[in-house]
């Protein structure tokens, strides 16, 4: 699925950032530790109020649980990218973020201007801090994917992630199929109860990816996955 590798780098705990992912690019993400998790948010660069859409991208497909096959849709039925290969059970595709409150109250209060790189931030904050940058700010905050985190239900319907889930190494790769803002951070997840804050970093390669053929997985996973296809060969028509 990859077809070279042209940039690597690795997010440390707690860290955020935010690039333009190009159509027919590739980023392959590495769990170093185990137990991490990279919360992800996608734009059009094009069209800021085109964003990724958990709703849509859940029930055309008739899932809960993200992985292998699955695409990730944006507000108007269109693919962002498509999860092509996966090592683990799958990713949570609805708790969100943890909050300033919320990790006070969990891991203590700690601020930048006193504990320096020891503070403990948080993922809606680290998003906001991202999306400052193209202008965008609250409003325009969706509701985000967490890879490498993976939520399990009881028979009472009580959501419960599961820190096992994810292992060193395990790594999961998204193949772009439309020019994309990626925003991501690698703050908990809103269900992380860890004594201490939780600190796995998250390696990131960049690269190109191999043409879409007519028999690609991910293309014919659903059949409306074929249309999502269909949708952004439409939108790209002639440029």
């Amino acid at each position: 699925m990859i077809k070279s590798i042209e940039y690597t780098t690795e997010i440390s705990p707690g860290g955020h950032w935010s690039l333009r992912m190009a159509r027919g690019t590739c980023l392959r993400l590495t769990d170093l530790h185990g137990s991490a998790n990279l919360g992800m948010l996608f734009y059009n660069p094009e069209n800021l109020l085109e964003r990724y859409n958990a709703p849509d991208t859940l029930k055309c497909q008739h899932t809960f649980r993200l992985t292998r096959g699955h695409c990730l849709y944006s507000d108007m039925g269109r693919i962002f990218a498509s999860i092509t290969e996966d090592s683990t059970p799958g990713h949570d595709s609805v708790c969100g973020n943890t909050s300033a409150a919320l990790t006070e109250e969990r891991w203590g209060q700690r601020d930048y201007q006193k504990d320096r790189n020891a503070w403990l931030q948080n993922g809606q904050d680290a998003f906001l801090v991202e999306l400052e940058k193209y202008g965008l700010g609250l409003k325009d905050l969706a509701s985000n994917l967490n890879f490498f985190s993976l939520v399990r239900t009881d028979e009472a319907g009580k959501m419960q992630l599961d820190t096992s889930a994810s292992q060193a190494g395990d790594q999961v790769t998204l193949r772009f199929e439309m020019d994309t803002l990626v925003l991501l951070h690698t703050c908990p997840h809103p269900l992380d109860t860890s004594d201490s804050y939780p600190a796995s970093p998250v390696k990131l390669e960049l690269g190109l990816a191999e043409p879409v053929q007519k028999d690609d997985y991910n293309r014919n996973f659903r059949p409306e996955n074929q249309r999502g296809f269909q949708n952004n060969a439409l939108y790209y028509l002639g440029r």
